[in-house]
């Protein structure tokens, strides 16, 4: 299942393709994994469109925050029944807006190969997510989030058997909550993607550069 994913490649684009009415600033890639932050697109206390930091782990608010890691994913197929979800189901839905995510192939069981999947032909993705508030020892709330996952399309199911349940355009707002849906049009929204994508295996990241050695001291030509 999908254990990595880049955010947008430029916020600014996604805000005019998907008309949000806010962004955070920046446009550089951020690449997250689990227990790092992403921005989310939620619905404000106005019904408005926001991005807002949050941890990838989801934690349910009478949970102890180390619970947060057994989080990770949600699927499609039981969300609405499992109890650590159903309520962020029905009232906190969101999205991270990807422009790649990774997939792995299982070779053993402590070892996979990544795969980088990049939606073809767009420069921003949405995958669904549901998310918390857990009210810790400190005076801020930590917000987290689960991916919901579906049954793999035929490209992805030749490496593993779940992927990221990607949000069509057209059912970003029944997903956020603009606009009102049942549960069984909710469900519908968590279907298997049949955009096209490609594949391409991840190669190893590159290792960091060695100290030079200190030069002896030369004389000078002149």
């Amino acid at each position: 299942m999908c254990g990595k994913f880049t955010q947008a490649v430029n916020w600014q684009d996604a805000v005019t393709l998907r008309q949000f009415n806010d962004a955070p600033p920046g446009a550089a890639d951020e690449t997250v994994t689990p227990f790092r932050f992403a921005n989310v697109v939620c619905l404000d206390a106005h019904g408005r469109r926001r991005p807002v930091r949050m941890r990838w782990g989801l934690v349910p608010p009478t949970a102890d925050q180390a619970v947060g890691g057994k989080f990770i994913h949600a699927r499609a197929e039981t969300i609405e029944l499992k109890p650590t979800f159903r309520n962020a189901f029905f009232e906190r839905r969101g999205l991270i807006v990807v422009s790649t995510f990774n997939e792995g192939k299982e070779i053993t069981p402590k070892k996979t190969e990544q795969y980088v999947v990049t939606p073809r032909g767009r420069p921003a993705t949405a995958i669904a997510v549901i998310w918390e508030r857990w009210l810790g020892p400190a005076p801020i709330p930590l917000l987290t989030f689960a991916m919901v996952t579906t049954p793999p399309n035929p490209l992805i199911a030749t490496i593993t058997d779940r992927m990221p349940a990607v949000i069509d355009d057209a059912d970003w707002a029944k997903w956020l909550g603009e606009e009102p849906a049942t549960v069984d049009e909710l469900k519908a929204i968590l279907k298997t993607s049949d955009l096209p994508m490609d594949m391409e295996k991840a190669g190893k990241p590159a290792p960091p550069p060695r100290p030079e050695k200190p030069q002896p001291p030369q004389g000078s030509l002149f």
